[in-house]
């Protein structure tokens, strides 16, 4: 039998996460985010007895998984989402964590259900979720483009397109200002060139107070990577959250005077140099899409990844309606990812 202890402690949460090779979205400070603009963090860890013939030995860690709770209206009351995890010790014990956290959650949280979508590839195995069904409305996109880090500046650049190669290397050789960005005033001035970005192509964004918490909560973790012109302004960037193997892409942006410059190519060049550099394995570009941003993730490499997906494990009947009458409600769950 399986049993759930709350964990209270950051150090020692984001310690056991990072040693375990979870996901940044598992970290505490991304729930630390979440739960200062409209969600509740709890962070559980899965634990099972050791022993056996009557003999009780320690409990062991077989799982982490910090749940995201968000408030709904009326008979509908809650959603518990779980973000690129749960965390486990080891594959073969990955339904039973998530089992054990959906009990729990059923029982503490309620409401209609709770989703998974763990960071785990789709043809790794085939879940046996008690309960768990595919799930209608996604929050985070299961096609994306990880990028394995483990191989040399050449190899990752041979796979690349001549043009995104081109810009790489002419940026090397033209002395563009490419670097990351520690300092809150210049995350402050990298905002300026995220509204530019999203007016022109008519996205809305959080306010700039929701950006520059993940820039003080996550500390080390946020990693942000500008481009600047000669005046010293940023011109674009790559905003990534990071854990011990994998950087996590949040957002992106360039101005006028960043694509004339070619920014875009050298600055994501970068981002993953630096991810690189700091031991990790992976970088993951956050969903692909049928659109240009998309193309632009997939000239950087010849392939893409499939992961899990969404998992619903509902806990009422209230679940059914939720998915059929308000499918447009779920879909501001996505802001997770944004």
């Amino acid at each position: 039998m399986l049993s759930i202890d709350v964990v209270t402690d950051q150090p020692t949460w984001d310690e056991e996460v990072l040693a375990l090779g979870g996901h940044p979205l598992q970290l505490w400070g991304w729930g630390e985010l979440k739960a200062a603009h409209g969600w509740r963090a709890l962070r559980l860890r899965v634990v099972e007895q050791d022993g056996s013939a009557g003999e009780v030995g320690e409990p062991r860690t077989v799982g982490l998984a910090q749940v995201l709770v968000r408030p709904l209206p009326s008979v509908f009351r809650a959603l518990s989402y779980v973000a690129r995890g749960p965390v486990v010790v080891h594959e073969a014990d990955r339904a039973r964590v998530c089992d054990a956290v959906a009990d729990h959650c059923r029982t503490s949280v309620r409401g209609v259900g709770i989703t998974f979508e763990p960071d785990w590839d789709a043809d790794d195995a085939a879940l046996d979720i008690t309960g768990g069904r595919v799930a209608e409305n996604p929050i985070l996109y299961p096609e994306t483009l990880i990028v394995d880090l483990t191989q040399s500046e050449d190899e990752l650049q041979a796979v690349m397109s001549k043009s995104t190669r081109y810009d790489i290397r002419k940026a090397g050789r033209s002395g563009l200002d490419v670097r990351r960005v520690t300092d809150e005033e210049t995350v402050k001035a990298v905002l300026g060139v995220y509204h530019e970005t999203a007016e022109r192509a008519g996205f809305a964004l959080h306010t700039d107070e929701y950006y520059l918490d993940i820039h003080r909560l996550l500390g080390e973790h946020s990693v942000v990577v500008a481009a600047f012109d000669d005046d010293g302004s940023p011109v674009a960037f790559v905003w990534c959250i990071s854990s011990a193997t994998t950087s996590f892409e949040l957002y992106g942006g360039i101005n006028d005077r960043g694509r004339k410059l070619r920014a875009n190519a050298p600055v994501k060049w970068e981002s993953m140099m630096e991810a690189k550099r700091s031991g990790l394995s992976r970088y993951d570009m956050n969903g692909l899409l049928n659109d240009g941003i998309s193309d632009f993730k997939r000239s950087f490499a010849q392939h893409t990844d499939t992961l899990v997906g969404s998992i619903d494990v509902p806990f009422s009947f209230w679940y059914s309606t939720w998915n059929r009458a308000l499918p447009t409600a779920k879909k501001v769950l996505r802001s997770v990812s944004h």
